[in-house]
């Protein structure tokens, strides 16, 4: 068989696990009693690897919070200095199964969306999504907002799923996508879908009112909830296609605010960096492009197994939030057929005929077209201790897929 051949073969089956996976909301627990490798005094992050000195102001505030959050320190001061010493392990999210939103910190108490993929029997997990902490506000305010989900939304949430025997997402993404969702900031529909079910959920566990009612609000007022659950569903259907000797299609795409970074199936848990590049988006009241960090988050996950901008035809109501017309997002999903290798066969669009989103980014077919993926997503504010500041679109930088078909080309040349 000859190379190309075995490529084909390698990236079809990557292909089939990407959409045979069938994930399900099993459990909503704490990071350290369920996160593989979780340990005391240990923060996980989002983006490819990097220390405290290069972080950037946003994931650094991020990480302040947790310290704060979690009680190893009083005051933002303290927390600093915890962290120069190296006090604090900190960590990636992907190597431990694990996915967050913009600066993406989990700490051991902080409680995480569990979602086990059906087809092949692993479990990936997610913190919550809020606009405060995790873009780097490390605030009382922000921190009571982790505090509330910690002591009532999350044991409320836990105890209405448990009572039910879990909720199956793929069911909820397929609806969304065909409501108009794409699945990476505009959740709408899906975040509607899934509290309608937890609403019921928590009405036949017969939960107290004292709870039920203060989480049945959070619920109805969280536009962006499925997004945690999202992005847990898709680090849980992209894990099982790493691996698979001789594939060229992406796993996993990621940025902490320094560094974007990509891996490839066929090259293992190998880490393809270049600088995290800037947004292109619109802005909050009183905040410019100036004030704006670089690109940070784990959410790219959603692009990779086909959702987020590659859906972007299908979900014009999110140009409200990130700029640009109908005819731009048509463009960029027809685009993103360029450099992929197939289409999913139940998550499909309306307004693009029904046809099924783009699957399998390819990083041969990046680098000869020159067209790299499209990501929408959210805007950081470039210093510590701000809530978020806007939304825009933004291109995974080429570089990272130059030196991965460098690297696939060296270890498969014979």
């Amino acid at each position: 068989m000859d190379m190309k051949q075995r490529i084909a073969e390698a990236n079809e089956e990557v292909v089939r696990r990407l959409t045979s996976g069938l994930p399900v909301l099993v459990d909503i627990a704490p990071a350290g009693e369920i996160i593989p490798g979780m340990q005391d005094k240990m923060i996980t992050h989002s983006g490819p690897p990097i220390e405290w000195s290069r972080m950037c102001g946003a994931q650094q505030g991020a990480v302040i919070g947790m310290v704060i959050y979690e009680g190893w320190a009083e005051n933002p001061e303290e927390a600093r200095a915890l962290l120069d010493r190296g006090e604090i392990h900190l960590e990636p999210n992907h190597p431990h199964s694990t996915v967050g939103p913009m600066a993406g910190t989990i700490s051991p108490s902080a409680p995480v969306w569990v979602v086990e993929n059906r087809t092949f029997g692993n479990r990936a997990f997610c913190r919550q999504v809020e606009p405060r902490q995790q873009f780097g506000d490390y605030s009382p305010e922000a921190l009571d907002g982790l505090r509330r989900w910690r002591d009532v939304w999350a044991p409320t949430l836990r105890e209405a799923l448990l009572h039910t025997g879990g909720v199956e997402l793929n069911p909820i993404i397929i609806q969304a996508l065909q409501m108009g969702d794409e699945l990476h900031n505009r959740h709408s529909a899906s975040s509607s879908l899934f509290a309608n079910q937890m609403a019921v959920a928590i009405s036949r566990a017969d939960i107290p009112r004292d709870r039920a009612l203060p989480t049945l609000e959070y619920l109805a007022g969280h536009n962006l909830l499925f997004l945690g659950l999202a992005m847990a569903a898709g680090k849980a259907i992209a894990d099982p296609a790493r691996g698979v000797e001789s594939s060229s299609l992406v796993v996993a795409m990621c940025r902490n605010g320094t560094e974007f970074g990509i891996q490839v199936s066929g090259l293992q848990e190998e880490w393809f960096v270049a600088p995290a590049p800037a947004v292109d988006g619109l802005y909050l009241p009183g905040f410019a492009p100036t004030d704006a960090g670089l690109d940070m988050g784990d959410s790219a996950i959603a692009e990779t197994v086909g959702w987020g901008a590659f859906a972007l035809g299908g979900a014009p109501g999110i140009l409200a939030l990130v700029g640009g017309t109908p005819e731009d997002a048509l463009g960029y999903t027809r685009e993103m057929k360029r450099i992929t290798t197939a289409t999913h066969p139940t998550h499909r669009m309306p307004a693009l005929g029904f046809e099924g989103t783009s699957v399998g980014i390819d990083i041969r077919k990046v680098v000869q077209t020159n067209i790299s993926p499209i990501i929408d997503t959210a805007i950081a504010h470039r210093e510590a201790g701000h809530p978020i500041i806007g939304a825009g679109l933004v291109r995974a930088p080429l570089e990272c897929f130059k030196d991965a078909l460098r690297a696939f080309g060296e270890r498969y040349a014979s």
